[in-house]
């Protein structure tokens, strides 16, 4: 789709940081620059001041990509693309059919009235909890990493959505200050939320994440 636009050698392409390195690769691939710009801390979208904040007259478009089943910005992405003749595409994620979405949302609702010390995900603007992603604070105590190992512990599979910032690895590595991004790559951990689960299984998961909950600081 880049290089179908005319996207290539001298342009900059606005990315997330916050995810798989596809993208950036692709922007490689068309013989452009990856420019990164942070994401929201609500949705792990970019955000849309952080990206107008990068744009440069060397900017030929911006790619959003939709995050655990949460959208980015697109209206206001695509303000920022008329006011800049910017070129805004979209990354979407695998469909989810209409029921399982309905059985992931009452499981995600089942675990945001009963986890405690962990930070649940904001529910808004149409979730479809592609992943049920929890932030795991630190302050000095258990981090996400030693959460998620006493987790997987009990039985319960959960995994870290983003390991590494594409901005922090070697072919990428840029000086930029991300600081959401890396906040995010630091303290979110994904829970399973999927259709097939039981009732049993998900007082699992809550048991498991419950009984570390006096050693954990609640997120804000």
């Amino acid at each position: 789709m880049l290089r179908a636009a005319g996207v290539g050698v001298g342009d900059e392409v606005v990315v997330p940081a916050f995810g798989n390195i596809e993208v950036a690769e692709a922007v490689v691939l068309a013989g452009a620059r990856p420019v990164f710009a942070d994401i929201d801390p609500v949705t792990y979208c970019l955000d849309v001041v952080a990206v107008e904040a990068v744009v440069t007259q060397r900017t030929a478009a911006v790619v959003a990509v939709h995050r655990f089943g949460r959208s980015a910005d697109i209206a206001r992405l695509h303000e920022i693309g008329q006011r800049h003749g910017l070129l805004v595409l979209e990354q979407g994620e695998s469909e989810v059919p209409y029921d399982e979405i309905a059985q992931r949302r009452q499981r995600a609702s089942y675990l945001d009235a009963k986890l405690k010390g962990v930070l649940t995900p904001d529910g808004g603007d149409g979730h479809t909890y592609q992943q049920y992603v929890v932030r795991v604070p630190g302050n000095g105590r258990p981090d996400r990493d030693a959460f998620a190992r006493a987790v997987r512990s009990r039985g319960v599979e959960c995994r870290v959505p983003v390991k590494t910032p594409v901005h922090r690895l070697p072919e990428f590595r840029r000086c930029v200050s991300l600081p959401e991004t890396e906040r995010a790559a630091d303290e979110t951990l994904a829970l399973p939320v999927d259709a097939s689960l039981t009732k049993r299984d998900m007082q699992r998961v809550v048991s498991a994440c419950n009984a570390l909950g006096g050693l954990l600081q609640p997120a804000f």
